[in-house]
């Protein structure tokens, strides 16, 4: 019962769109799709990294306010930052091919980086996970049980990032999107700009 509450509230969480999304959505669109796939691997190893965290019951960082701060503001400026880059970014067609740029650079530590730094620079993220862990995680259950519930949610997180990418970017999405794909990109960019905004305020 424990892992199908903590599951379900993770599967939730899952299905409302972040900064990852949008972030996802602009790579498997206009990069190949092993790039879009080193995002979510990026994504789910941060996600690894503050369930790692929550597993080992440090509950300890979430009261560190100087750390969270210090990961708002930076987390902030890092969305605002991608914002700003799909906001000033031509119109151009999908079929150019772009090996340049913060963001189109054909790398996959690049991209993964990219991920990795949207998903660990949320402190929403890691207020998240010690807080499922600290809330339906029972203090009597084994470490090994609560190691399976946080290698179960990064697996489900990058899988579920995965079939977002692969959704998007293979080539009948991207022929469908084609005309559409410079003002989805504005919206990605506004909406990205919108989060790291809101994040500051919070």
């Amino acid at each position: 019962m424990e892992f199908i509450l903590i599951a379900s509230a993770h599967f939730l969480a899952l299905l409302s769109p972040g900064p990852d999304f949008f972030l996802i959505m602009q790579t498997a669109l206009r990069m190949p799709m092993r790039y879009a796939l080193s995002v979510c691997a990026g994504i789910a190893a941060a996600n690894g990294l503050y369930l790692t965290i929550a597993v080992l019951g440090l509950e300890a960082v979430r009261n560190m306010h100087l750390l969270m701060t210090v990961l708002k503001y930076l987390g902030s400026g890092y969305l605002i930052y991608i914002g700003y880059l799909l906001l000033r970014a031509p119109k151009r067609p999908l079929t150019q091919n772009e090996k340049q740029g913060f963001l189109r650079q054909q790398s996959f530590i690049r991209q993964f980086s990219l991920g990795f730094a949207s998903a660990c620079l949320n402190p929403k993220n890691a207020i998240f996970y010690l807080s499922l862990f600290t809330v339906m995680v029972s203090a009597e259950t084994p470490l090994a049980i609560r190691t399976l519930y946080g290698l179960w949610m990064a697996g489900i997180v990058f899988t579920w990032d995965m079939g977002v990418a692969m959704l998007i970017g293979n080539r009948r999405s991207k022929n469908y999107l084609e005309k559409w794909i410079f003002g989805l990109e504005k919206i990605s960019g506004l909406m990205l700009s919108l989060f790291g905004i809101l994040l500051c305020l919070d």
